[in-house]
């Protein structure tokens, strides 16, 4: 049974009460640009076969890889079999796998090649008539941003941008978007000279993983946080990206981007909207970018830079029982090279709710481990009746939302010791999603891919998010270009360490630490 063009197919045996039921997607064509990347290696192609091994991809669904290499239809049908041995998460099943095969499909050619896109339409003409695609696709632009406006120029040129007769056609961006504000305006602006921005999905992969969407189950559904979530009880807010891997191998991509651009400006910023947003009238995604946008509408770097910022390059050290390079010793990397690969910023959220309110963001490569989280560090309450001795081990309490790798929260407060003696110490309660539910969460870009198929935008940035996002971080990366042009440049830190002294001195001298997780 085939569904009507543009629409999501609908199993008319499902009783539509039953909440449990996911929507499936509806007819449909994944292209991807950039197939022999690591990214469609290790999670698209492999995320794609998992949402059809779960039943959430229609028979009538077709995969078009578009790169330079000259293969065959088979030949990329053998890579996607190799992503998906090597790297899905579902078990191997054949018959979902000789279903899926049948709808792959190859095209070979440059991002200017004119004759490549005029067999790229063919390809999608004719896998709408024999696959019953119904004129829906979905371009995955998993290539370098300097290329995307030439491929949306490309799409546009040989009427693939076009939506007619109900069908639609989407563009997907993976970031970074822009290198600064005024290249994501010029970015924006051309991508939407093709897309109108309803059907422009910016992939930011953190918003699809499980904690972060369940920071909105905490904030809103439990009565119990909400009198406390502002800046009459909140000291300050730490939200943080650590990373144990060092660039090795990846100088063309991130050298010249640095951390502040490659995961402040997109990840870090959205965990911060997310954290500190009012509650949003319901879940539509109008409503959630709304909120989204008047907070990062508020927010702003602290003064003065030198003092609320810092930046550092990780330099040899040890990681775990592994001695390890510094970046300018990887390949790739000029030894002049000033790109930083740790950043820590403070911001001021200029509402009500959180006046006073410092928000620390930080990010590094070659941390002592790797996690992602934020924490919430409550005020110190005024430990009467009890004396200092009593009290003398008890730190902030602090709720933190573990959105990698150990997906949880933790719930940090003082205690009694067992004794005689009254002695209040830190404890931790914890919740862990692996032993806490019996679903497996699914892959973040799973439930992206799928979202997009939908039509489902609530859990992309907009124009908006993504220019007032540029806009917050701008004066810090242009304060930091002035420094190296002084002959300054990124402090350097040790391997497995947390991070540059600057970071903790940007802490110290207000009263606080940094967490170590």
């Amino acid at each position: 049974m085939s569904a009507p063009a543009g629409s999501e197919w609908v199993n008319p045996l499902r009783d539509k009460r039953d909440k449990r039921m996911p929507r499936i997607a509806g007819p449909c064509a994944v292209v991807i640009f950039g197939v022999t990347g690591d990214l469609a290696r290790k999670k698209l192609m492999p995320a794609i076969y998992d949402l059809a091994n779960r039943g959430l991809l229609p028979p009538q669904f077709a995969l078009v890889g578009f790169a330079r290499r000259e293969w065959a239809h088979e030949d990329f049908g053998k890579e996607v079999y190799e992503a998906v041995q090597q790297h899905a998460r579902t078990p191997f099943h054949q018959e979902v796998w000789d279903r899926l095969s049948e709808g792959i499909r190859f095209v070979q050619g440059d991002f200017s090649d004119d004759a490549a896109f005029q067999r790229l339409a063919d390809t999608l003409h004719s896998l709408d008539t024999e696959r019953g695609t119904g004129g829906n696709h979905a371009f995955y632009l998993s290539i370098p941003p300097k290329a995307f406006p030439l491929v949306c120029e490309k799409l546009a040129q040989f009427g693939l941008a076009r939506e007619t007769d109900g069908c639609w056609n989407r563009v997907v961006i993976e970031k970074p978007f822009g290198h600064d504000l005024a290249s994501a305006e010029s970015l924006n602006a051309v991508v939407n000279t093709v897309f109108p921005e309803s059907s422009v999905f910016r992939i930011d992969h953190y918003l699809g993983k499980e904690t972060v969407q369940n920071l909105l189950a905490l904030r809103f559904a439990n009565t119990m946080f909400e009198p406390i979530w502002n800046a009459h009880y909140v000291d300050h807010v730490q939200i943080t990206m650590a990373e144990d891997i060092g660039l090795g191998g990846r100088a063309g991509y991130y050298d010249g981007i640095g951390a502040a651009r490659d995961v402040i400006q997109n990840h870090l910023l959205q965990l911060l909207a997310l954290t500190a947003m009012e509650e949003p009238v319901n879940f539509s995604p109008a409503e959630l970018q709304a909120e989204k946008i008047k907070v990062l509408s508020a927010t702003r770097l602290a003064q003065p830079l030198d003092q609320t910022t810092a930046r550092g390059q990780y330099a040899a050290g040890w990681q775990g029982s592994q001695q390890v390079v510094g970046l300018l010793d990887e390949e790739g990397f000029a030894k002049t090279s000033t790109t930083e690969t740790y950043a820590a910023i403070t911001l001021d959220v200029d509402t009500r709710r959180w006046a006073g309110v410092p928000f620390y963001l930080r990010s590094g490569k070659r941390l002592g481990r790797r996690v992602t989280e934020i924490a919430l560090v409550f005020k110190r309450a005024p430990h009467l009746p009890f004396d200092a001795t009593m009290t003398e081990e008890l730190g902030h309490n602090a709720l933190v939302i573990r959105v990698q790798p150990d997906e949880g929260i933790t719930l940090r407060f003082g205690s009694k010791v067992p004794g005689n003696r009254m002695e209040v110490r830190d404890v931790n309660m914890d919740f862990s999603y692996g032993s806490a539910f019996a679903e497996e969460s699914p892959e973040a870009y799973e439930r992206l891919i799928l979202d997009v198929l939908l039509g489902e935008p609530s859990l992309f940035p907009v124009n908006a998010e993504v220019e007032l996002a540029w806009q917050i971080l701008d004066p810090a990366l242009e304060h930091w270009a002035a420094l190296d042009a002084e002959g300054g440049g990124p402090e350097p830190y040790a391997a497995g360490s947390w991070g540059p002294d600057s970071a903790f001195e940007m802490l110290h001298r207000v009263g606080r630490e940094w967490r170590r997780p």
